[in-house]
């Protein structure tokens, strides 16, 4: 699965990244609309993280994620 699969089912998704990252509101998710850089920058501001950390949350994810 890539990212381009993700954006393209954003909605189907969101309750998969809010299990993984509770911090996000529904806003946050809202105004991501599926774009990678949007994320990992929500990250970075709710979690405090480095931009590459945010890097490897999502990269992790994505592996989690089963087609």
């Amino acid at each position: 699965m890539n990212w381009d699969q993700v954006q393209g089912n954003w909605k189907q998704f969101t309750g998969k990244v809010k299990e993984k990252w509770g911090k996000l509101t529904d806003d946050d998710l809202t105004a991501i609309a599926g774009k990678r850089d949007q994320l990992s920058g929500v990250l970075q501001e709710r979690y405090g993280y480095e931009k590459e950390q945010a890097e490897k949350e999502l990269d992790s994810f994505m592996t989690g994620i089963k087609p």
